[in-house]
């Protein structure tokens, strides 16, 4: 029979777990997130495929966004599922520190081996993306796709970057946080399902998806064909660098996932149902 667990006792178990993710080995961390770093970059190569055409015009747009999120959600499950490391899950990890079970030097430890792992897993996957020829799909139209939604990240301000990665951790932590609740395969793939698609709806910004987002824009950029197809000039896309990944998006969406994950679903949880916190 199976087991539902109450938000309570989903607390206890994700407490638990997240105490063994922090101490594993340092070699078991790095490949566990090398692969979730590629499941994640599946599902962002396959969602862009699925919708390029849809965003294009602004009367898809919304289906297009829609269509976008439905075949984003397999990146999730399967790192829930399959057995992965994702480093924005992982910031519920903070619950095992409150309950003083793992020390801040752990934690650091455990989010710094997957944050990497999971960013050359990521960009790993847009090398292959590149040189596969799938981007030529369309006349060029997916390239220029490629290009057009990694230039559109890099161009986000730092606050709306960082609360765009707000909403989207508070979302996607919902998710494996739910998922903790569930004995059941099916279960945890509806738990992630629905946050997911609603995160990449309504255009929030995941830091793991972006390790392969905007590489993969970068690198579709150096496609003269895909730059023609996009409609902009050079100087439009001048903007488009590593410099500009690393600084304009990178590090203002991975704090927001951190303050959306860590805090408002973690710290939020915990501070309502420890009880000697009440």
């Amino acid at each position: 029979m199976q087991e539902i667990l109450s938000p309570d006792k989903i607390l206890d178990k994700v407490s638990d777990v997240y105490v063994g993710k922090a101490r594993a080995s340092s070699k078991k961390l790095f490949i566990l997130s090398f692969i979730a770093g590629v499941f994640i970059a599946f599902a962002a190569g396959g969602s862009t495929f699925a919708s390029f055409n849809l965003l294009a015009g602004k009367e898809s747009l919304g289906i297009g966004k829609l269509i976008q999120g439905l075949t984003f959600t397999p990146g999730l499950i399967f790192v829930l599922i399959g057995g992965a490391e994702l480093f924005t899950g992982n910031n519920l990890m903070v619950i095992s520190v409150l309950d003083k079970k793992i020390s801040i030097k752990e934690l650091l430890r455990a989010w710094g081996i997957v944050y990497i792992g999971n960013f050359i897993g990521s960009v790993f996957f847009a090398f292959l993306m590149l040189k596969s020829g799938q981007w030529n799909s369309g006349a060029s139209e997916l390239g220029a796709r490629v290009i057009l939604i990694a230039n559109s990240k890099v161009n986000l301000g730092f606050s709306q970057a960082l609360i765009l990665g707000i909403a989207c951790n508070w979302l996607v932590c919902l998710a494996v946080w739910m998922s903790f609740g569930s004995d059941s395969q099916v279960g945890k793939m509806l738990c992630a399902f629905f946050p997911v698609m609603l995160f990449v709806l309504s255009g929030f910004e995941h830091s793991i998806a972006n390790m392969y987002y905007i590489p993969a824009g970068i690198l579709a950029k150096s496609i003269p064909e895909y730059v023609a197809a996009t409609g902009l000039d050079q100087a439009a896309l001048n903007g488009l660098n590593w410099g500009s990944f690393l600084g304009h998006n990178l590090l203002p969406v991975t704090l927001g996932n951190i303050i959306g994950g860590g805090i408002f679903v973690g710290l939020g949880y915990w501070l309502a149902y420890r009880k000697r916190g009440n």
